[in-house]
């Protein structure tokens, strides 16, 4: 009689290759992870591209806000408070110029973190690089100057001066785009969608801004904020006597253009000041940008104390700040009465 032969069910292979599998994923499944965020450690980005993609969404979300400026669908509701009492206002432009700000960086960029003032569900997958790099960027900044992807931060405001926005004062709105590196600012752009002007930095490569040829500290003319000024008037006379003119100016972005040379001042379209302070919190998104484009033309945006402000992290910047540039800032910060924005 000849020997029956061993039959297998279908079902019981089945059941021991998914044992085998599962016995394997474990053993394996440490190392392919290490190996995974290897790789991901490994993934460079080059700032040259970076920052011509901030140029380009910033622009972008210009032309957002001039749109809906233009067209009167604000559509605009409270967001809340202020520490100081402010009104917090978000309208359509602030959040169109988001989708499009946005999105367009965190599609080119997938692996770096980008944090904007506003929050929307839209995910825009068509949004990408036009892979043009602006002639003025090519002439000034060279390529190849690659950074880790997770040391990255992106800071984005894609309407500063929301409040002026919807009085119609355009002239104080910008959108901005901040590229920190470590914590430190290293891209910085501003786009006025009014006027159609963009300032932009590389701290240690260029930029398409310069320092004005003199400034006065005896004493200074001082920029401060029309809507979030809280005891900074006090403040200043105390540090520079009766005497020194302070500026009232809506958006942060527009006050650090008001400390440099620009063509829209002959248009009488800006102001101009020598230093730039405020005395309460103040996010980074809105001051970023900023201490970029002075830290490329050798000034300096620390808080009250004359402390560098870390860009990554949370976004409330809780000490203050003072921002200069072509003057003596450390003279400056020695000037200031001792402020905790804290308890005020």
């Amino acid at each position: 009689m000849a020997p029956m032969g061993i039959r297998l069910s279908p079902l019981g292979v089945a059941v021991f290759c998914l044992l085998g599998v599962g016995v394997i994923y474990h053993l394996y499944a440490g190392v392919i992870s290490s190996r995974l965020a290897a790789f991901r450690q490994r993934r460079k980005v080059d700032l040259r591209d970076l920052l011509a993609v901030s140029v380009e969404a910033a622009v972008l979300g210009g032309k957002e806000v001039k749109k809906v400026r233009e067209e009167n669908g604000l559509k605009e509701k409270s967001k809340g408070k202020t520490k100081e009492g402010a009104n917090e206002l978000l309208t359509l432009g602030d959040l169109q110029s988001h989708r499009k700000m946005y999105n367009l960086i965190r599609n080119t960029f997938p692996d770096v973190v980008v944090n904007s003032e506003e929050h929307d569900d839209l995910v825009d997958k068509a949004a990408t690089w036009s892979r043009d790099i602006p002639a003025d960027i090519l002439d000034k900044i060279e390529g190849g100057r690659n950074v880790p992807a997770e040391s990255i931060t992106v800071w984005i405001d894609p309407l500063d001066a929301t409040q002026e926005y919807t009085e119609n004062l355009v002239k104080y709105v910008t959108t901005m785009v901040c590229v920190a590196v470590e914590g430190k600012p290293v891209i910085g752009v501003i786009h006025q969608p009014f006027t159609g002007s963009t300032a932009w930095a590389f701290v240690g490569q260029g930029s398409n801004m310069h320092a004005r040829s003199s400034y006065s500290i005896s004493p200074p003319n001082v920029i401060v904020s029309r809507s979030h000024s809280g005891k900074v008037k006090n403040f200043i006379h105390d540090a520079f006597g009766n005497s020194t003119t302070i500026t009232a100016a809506g958006g942060a972005g527009y006050k650090v253009l008001s400390l440099l040379e620009t063509p829209a001042r002959e248009t009488g379209s800006i102001d101009q000041a020598d230093v730039y302070i405020h005395i309460t919190f103040i996010k980074k998104w809105d001051i970023c940008a900023g201490a970029a484009l002075l830290n490329a033309l050798g000034g300096h945006m620390t808080t009250l104390k004359g402390e560098n402000i870390d860009y990554s992290g949370e976004p409330l910047n809780k000490g203050g700040l003072v921002a200069s540039v072509g003057v003596d800032h450390k003279a400056i910060v020695e000037k200031l009465p001792s402020w905790d924005p804290e308890k005020h």
